[in-house]
């Protein structure tokens, strides 16, 4: 994460809205959240404002948002973030912005689903819907809806960090994880059609109400591509005992899913994303248990749990 040297205050989002949306400057306003690209700030019950200001990249990610998100709204099942209005940038903040609607829930790294049954049913609906064909102007993917084997080098790295700070109970359990990557980057490459992506389904952007899932935020990874990258998020959303029903459900419409041995393959390459996530998430949230910059230590709980759903013990 990089700064650009610009404080995001709620005098500046203010003076931003009074130049460009005067109609909004007046509503109570007060941050939500800083993430890894944008910081989000509260607009009234219903509206959000998305400022990039962490990465260099998070400027295309807002308006790839801006751009394709009011398209494919309409048809997911679960409430997203939809864009309402763009922000152009200026002397004072030379960097484009959004207002969305506000989608209430809490994230799932704070409180995640606990409700198997229904948690795997709204996973399953939500991925169903969106898993559709994309268009071929729709925007590629920063290494996700791809194959796993470009990202062998990134794994290895993540496994031997992890298992020096101890993270990893045992040397067996690293084995079986290079076993589980192993068959996953084997895998079948998906043969079928690009099909629209979340791109991201870590806990932190699923968001959780009454034990079960209530909406889903941060598409600022929306890519075509391989299904398995978001199939992963039933191993690493679901609770204990979940698998199964998510995978009854989940009934996507593109072909050639329905062929058992291409369905058998998407899994294998789902459970290698599961587990590169897992891990990832593990990091990051070690490094905010020490206090290390841009590490959240809420997201450690959740992987772990991920981690034993994915790797069997004996």
């Amino acid at each position: 994460m990089t700064h650009d040297g610009t404080a995001l205050t709620a005098d500046l989002v203010r003076t931003l809205l009074r130049a460009q949306h005067p109609d909004l400057a007046e509503r109570p306003l007060r941050l939500g959240a800083r993430g890894w690209d944008n910081q989000l700030w509260r607009l009234g019950d219903d509206l959000a404002v998305r400022l990039p200001w962490a990465t260099a990249t998070a400027d295309a990610l807002l308006l790839k948002e801006h751009t394709w998100l009011p398209v494919l709204a309409p048809r997911l099942p679960l409430p997203v973030p939809v864009p309402q209005r763009l922000g152009a940038p200026t002397a004072g903040f030379p960097r484009p912005w959004i207002v969305t609607t506000w989608v209430p829930g809490t994230p799932g790294d704070l409180a995640p689903a606990t409700r198997g049954r229904e948690a795997a049913d709204a996973l399953a609906g939500f991925l169903t819907a969106l898993h559709r064909p994309a268009p071929d102007d729709a925007p590629a993917g920063r290494e996700r809806g791809g194959p796993l084997a470009p990202l062998v080098g990134q794994f290895e790295r993540g496994l031997a960090s992890a298992a020096e700070l101890g993270l990893l109970p045992d040397p067996e359990t690293v084995r079986a994880m290079r076993a589980i990557w192993a068959d996953a980057a084997a895998a079948p490459v998906w043969s079928g059609p690009a099909v629209w992506l979340h791109g991201d389904l870590h806990p932190a952007n699923v968001l959780t109400a009454d034990g079960t899932f209530c909406g889903v935020i941060d598409f600022g990874d929306l890519c075509a591509g391989d299904p398995a990258c978001d199939l992963a998020a039933a191993w690493t959303l679901l609770p204990d005992g979940a698998l199964d029903r998510f995978h009854t459900t989940y009934r996507p419409a593109y072909r050639p899913a329905q062929d058992p041995a291409t369905h058998a393959a998407a899994l294998r390459r789902a459970r290698g994303w599961a587990l590169f996530r897992a891990l990832g998430c593990l990091l990051i949230g070690e490094a905010g248990r020490r206090g290390r910059p841009g590490g959240k230590p809420s997201w450690a709980p959740p992987a772990r749990a991920a981690l034993r759903r994915i790797v069997p013990t004996p």
